[in-house]
């Protein structure tokens, strides 16, 4: 099994006053070249934006872009028509394909909204442009993986142009869970959302991550009450 740390305050960070963002991956004007990627993952961006603050529209093309809302709400609008709100609990997905824009606000006054996203190589280019948003059921995510992406869209959770699985779980201290890899050749990147987790002995705090691959599972013990989050992405094209 190899294995890669990047604790959290190896990440990069920006604080635009509006937006308070911390970069897992090269982004924006934080460039580190021994953190391009991992595998297909592109992009790991912990953002908070302020009350009524966001991003105005802008351009993407040919990446999966998931966003996954931690604390207060997001408002969401595009040139495909949709415009939703997703809050914590949801999951949104856009394949940009041949090109989209969009819009991200916080559309709350008096409270900030947390969230994260993800960006993921696609695996065909030039697809058509997609949305999806889902509500999950935060019960289902205790003590057990919850799965809420994958690359089938008849499986659990929103789906990608890509052999990715993502999953979420809380765990109580001193349990332990094991992950098994869905598809040869694929790595798992793995954030402490919160609490603290060990992984092959390496333990891991809040918001520290910690990439595995080369193996076919591995075991995770909580050392606290813990919420994972599990990037499962292919290693190579």
């Amino acid at each position: 099994m190899k294995t890669v740390l990047h604790t959290s305050e190896s990440r990069g960070h920006a604080n635009h006053g509006w937006l308070n963002a911390y970069h897992s991956f090269s982004f924006a004007n934080w460039y580190n070249p021994e953190r391009i990627q991992f595998g297909q993952l592109r992009v790991l961006n912990d953002d908070t934006i302020a009350a009524g603050m966001g991003f105005g529209t802008h351009p993407h093309d040919n990446m999966e872009i998931i966003t996954i809302p931690l604390e207060g709400d997001l408002a969401h609008k595009d040139s495909m028509g949709n415009a939703s709100t997703i809050k914590n609990g949801d999951v949104q997905v856009m394949s940009a394909g041949t090109g989209i824009m969009h819009s991200e606000f916080n559309p709350n006054h008096d409270q900030q909204t947390k969230l994260f996203q993800i960006w993921v190589f696609p695996n065909k280019r030039n697809v058509t442009p997609r949305y999806q948003q889902i509500s999950l059921n935060l019960e289902d995510r205790t003590n057990t993986f919850q799965q809420i992406l994958s690359p089938n869209p008849d499986d659990d959770g929103v789906w990608i142009h890509q052999d990715a699985w993502f999953h979420l779980g809380k765990f109580t201290k001193d349990s332990t869970e094991k992950y098994t890899i869905k598809k040869e050749g694929n790595g798992v990147y793995v954030m402490v959302v919160s609490g603290k987790a060990i992984i092959n002995g390496q333990e891991l705090k809040q918001r520290d991550a910690l990439g595995v691959w080369d193996t076919n599972s591995f075991d995770i013990e909580m050392s606290a009450n813990t919420e994972i989050l599990l990037l499962e992405v292919p290693m190579e094209d």
